[in-house]
């Protein structure tokens, strides 16, 4: 029978069935897709086969193609990558200007291995109840960063409803993997949207100003409107996956708009003479943080980046 992944703990996986029955599934032998070495073989979102056992369990015999997948480098250090969700319409970024801040590096490496794999995505600002008239300031500066660069930016605080609205809409009737780092409040946003959902929270530390990972296990849930939300572990550190230098400037949508303009057509974006993406940060049309991003993606060294 056929089914749809729907929660992975590593060692098992929760498949929806073909007529919505829920079931508990391992995987037969050792699965490697399309010559990807991961942490999960197995992802949120993908589409299997399946045969019954006889205590009403179930094995994966088989992962079908997948549409697409985001997917990062892995803090296990003896695997390669970790996929996030497989076969989504659109992905969600969670960020916070404060408690937790969200640093735009973290940011630009999300959006960018986003449109890698052919995933649109949109910015989410929460917690916007928390923050000052200067923080406002700040967030509204980077929502005109992002916006410039192609991206919605939706304001909105999960704590009194604020923006709900606009976040619902989004995702209504898609396939959505929501995103950030811990302590965001991703958890808390679907809960606001979904309440039936009961879905596990925790307040941020305190002395730190970093969240508690309160979501274990990535895991899909039906919306009301239409259409399914993944669920996330707030994730710390996120490293590109299968980017070669000379194809970055493409996920950089403002970026790659500007190169067109580019003296050379193999230009780097980086040191080159007439070079239209340098010209445009100096002229305030591509944000320097942005550029920053670039820049450290395009220079960074693997081993350091390890360490």
């Amino acid at each position: 029978m056929n089914g749809i992944v729907i929660k992975s703990t590593g060692s098992w996986y929760a498949v929806r069935g073909e007529t919505g029955q829920t079931i508990r599934c391992r995987i037969k032998g050792k699965f490697r897709t399309a010559g990807i070495k991961t942490t999960n073989p197995v992802a949120v979102g993908d589409e299997v086969e399946l045969e019954r056992t006889a205590d009403d369990e179930g094995v994966i015999t088989r992962i079908k193609e997948r549409k697409n997948y985001i997917i990062r480098k892995s803090t296990n250090l003896s695997k390669e990558t970790h996929i996030i969700a497989a076969n989504v319409d659109q992905a969600l970024f969670v960020a916070t200007v404060r408690h937790p801040e969200t640093s735009t590096v973290f940011m630009d490496r999300f959006l960018a291995s986003a449109e890698a794999y052919g995933i649109p995505a949109v910015i989410v600002f929460n917690k916007i109840d928390l923050l000052d008239d200067e923080d406002l300031v700040l967030m509204r500066a980077l929502a005109a960063i992002y916006h410039q660069a192609g991206y919605t930016c939706l304001p909105v605080s999960a704590a009194t409803g604020e923006g709900i609205e606009a976040v619902a809409a989004t995702l209504a009737g898609k396939v959505s993997v929501l995103a950030g780092l811990s302590g965001t409040g991703k958890s808390t946003l679907i809960n606001r949207m979904e309440p039936g959902l009961l879905l596990k929270t925790a307040a941020i530390s305190t002395a730190h100003d970093t969240g508690k990972h309160t979501t274990t296990f990535a895991e899909m849930f039906p919306l009301s409107a239409g259409g399914f939300i993944v669920d996330t572990p707030g994730i710390r550190a996120f490293g590109l996956v299968e980017v070669k230098k000379e194809e970055l400037s493409r996920y950089f949508p403002e970026i790659f708009r500007a190169s067109q303009r580019c003296r050379f057509y193999n230009c780097t974006h980086i040191h080159e003479p007439g070079c239209a993406v340098i010209k445009a940060v100096e002229e305030g049309t591509i944000s320097e943080s942005r550029y920053a991003s670039y820049a450290s993606i395009f220079d960074e060294d693997e081993a350091k980046y390890r360490k």
